[in-house]
């Protein structure tokens, strides 16, 4: 069993925050997934005919995770929220990147409802996960560039687990080590927003979405909330 926390400061810090867990048991990434193909190609249609496009910066939900980077001194526009990166990757290019279909179907859900999202694989977690400020002494290694290894700034806000930096800047990058893969079979997806009180209901909305996505292809699914007033849930 993992615990994820929100740390006092961060709760603190970011009153409004809300989390959604979305836990898959018993994955199995290898087999057709054809519901998350659909789903991302309906949004590549919609985008394709204007009925829809990916929330900008000028989007309230993007512009909060704006204000929250500024906030523990990361300039968003250089280093880009998650969504927002996805988003103007979409709006630029077509379409979606292809990773697997796990990634895939929390990077639709996440572009098309405007929040943050990531994963972590579990068995290559060490002890609890903690949102918290970094301290200074902490080491990343970037998804994708298992050679490298950066140090986060005193103040960013990062999830870590006992051992590493599992996301820099909140939720602009994953780690190389629980990254998620096709071979992956115990997976925490994670879903957010700063401001409940607006986006509380489109962020259940998402999560049943991914929910309902990934339970084809798991044992079980679970779903989990954090919050200031809630900050742990064991998973």
């Amino acid at each position: 069993m993992t615990d994820l926390r929100i740390a006092p400061a961060v709760a603190e810090a970011f009153p409004g925050a809300l989390v959604a867990v979305v836990t898959a048991t018993g994955l199995r990434g290898h087999e057709p997934w054809p519901h998350t193909v659909t789903a991302l190609e309906e949004l590549e249609q919609q985008l394709a005919d204007g009925s829809w496009a990916p929330a900008d910066e000028t989007d309230p939900r993007i512009e909060a995770w704006h204000s929250a980077y500024r906030s523990f001194g990361t300039n968003p526009r250089r280093i880009r929220p998650s969504v927002d990166a996805l988003g103007r990757r979409m709006a630029k290019k077509g379409g979606l990147p292809r990773i697997n279909p796990a990634v895939d179907s929390y990077n639709s859900v996440s572009v098309r409802h405007g929040l943050p999202s990531g994963a972590f694989d579990l068995d290559h977690v060490t002890g609890d996960i903690d949102l918290r400020h970094a301290d200074g002494t902490e080491t990343f290694t970037p998804l994708g560039e298992p050679d490298t290894v950066e140090t986060p700034k005193p103040g960013e806000i990062i999830y870590a687990d006992s051992e590493i930096v599992l996301t820099r800047h909140w939720n602009h990058r994953d780690a190389h080590r629980t990254r998620v893969t096709e071979d992956s079979t115990c997976v925490a997806f994670v879903l957010e927003t700063l401001r409940a009180d607006r986006d509380g209901d489109l962020l259940k909305v998402a999560a049943d979405e991914l929910q309902s996505l990934l339970a084809p292809h798991a044992q079980q699914t679970a779903l989990h909330h954090l919050s200031p007033e809630r900050p742990r849930a064991t998973v």
